[in-house]
């Protein structure tokens, strides 16, 4: 299976390019099946309905989330409605949704898909996210009913985000960090068969600072002093992600390439 992972998608200038170039690449790299983090999608802080639709009309498969996940109202019903949006397992007790899910590509192969948040550095304090996970993968032994497991990682620490690859390694085909909105150089499949990468880095504008506009953070780095909100920049944005293939007996990985399209990020991808 040939799967396509994009990382944080942030802002207007992030949601025209997933727009614009993701049917081009799903064409170009016959991909079966595209996942997409979505959180940070609207004005940066959280993701509508309307934008969600857009996102799978232009080849993603499944939306993920992360802690941004309810900043937009109408996500607590229309994440109840459209089962291809997965927040994370470990959000809140009771919160609306689904942290994890089997779905099917064109050739009517399984893929789970699941989120969990990390707890190292986060704003609030979220339950454990190994053993949320552990338990959430139970039911889909790798290389069982499913052809594929992808894990969608959201939290601060690359010591978390490794550790969770670690531990899942063998159990997920694709285990992938996500939150920091910068690309990591630590493509590789683990000896389990995982393939992994500690951050996909955003889909957004990177004459930033993390997708946002550069004056306002400046001003709070240099003065301490907040002045105005945080805007996403409106410049090209760069797609950045992972592309990874897995074998449909084991659910191993079989090859991992780092994926950066457009805007200022040197281009990197599957030669195919």
């Amino acid at each position: 299976m040939k799967i396509l992972f994009l990382g944080d998608v942030v802002g207007r200038a992030g949601r025209k390019a997933i727009t614009d170039r993701l049917p081009g690449l799903r064409a170009r790299w016959k991909l079966d099946f595209v996942v997409v983090n979505g959180e940070n999608a609207t004005g940066g802080m959280g993701l509508t309905a309307a934008h969600a639709r857009s996102f799978f009309e232009a080849g993603a498969d499944v939306v993920t989330l992360g802690d941004h996940a309810f900043d937009q109202k109408e996500m607590l019903s229309f994440c109840t409605q459209e089962p291809r949006i997965i927040r994370p397992l470990n959000y809140a007790k009771g919160a609306p949704g689904q942290g994890v899910r089997v779905f099917s590509d064109a050739r009517g192969r399984k893929i789970v898909v699941a989120q969990v948040l990390g707890q190292v550095f986060m704003k609030r304090a979220f339950d454990d996210p190994f053993g949320t996970i552990e338990a959430a993968l139970k039911p889909y032994p790798l290389g069982g009913q499913a052809q594929a497991v992808l894990v969608d990682v959201h939290c601060e620490a690359t010591s978390e985000k490794m550790a969770m690859g670690h531990f899942l390694d063998g159990r997920a085909s694709v285990v992938v960090g996500t939150h920091t909105h910068v690309p990591t150089g630590d493509a590789m499949i683990l000896p389990g068969g995982t393939a992994y990468l500690t951050d996909a880095g955003m889909c957004g504008d990177y004459d930033t600072v993390i997708g946002m506009e550069k004056s306002e953070p400046l001003r709070r780095f240099v003065t301490g002093m907040t002045k105005g909100r945080f805007e996403p920049g409106l410049g090209e944005a760069t797609l950045s992600g992972l592309y990874v293939e897995t074998d449909d007996r084991s659910g191993k990985a079989t090859r991992i390439e780092m994926v950066r399209d457009g805007g200022r990020l040197q281009a990197s991808g599957p030669q195919v």
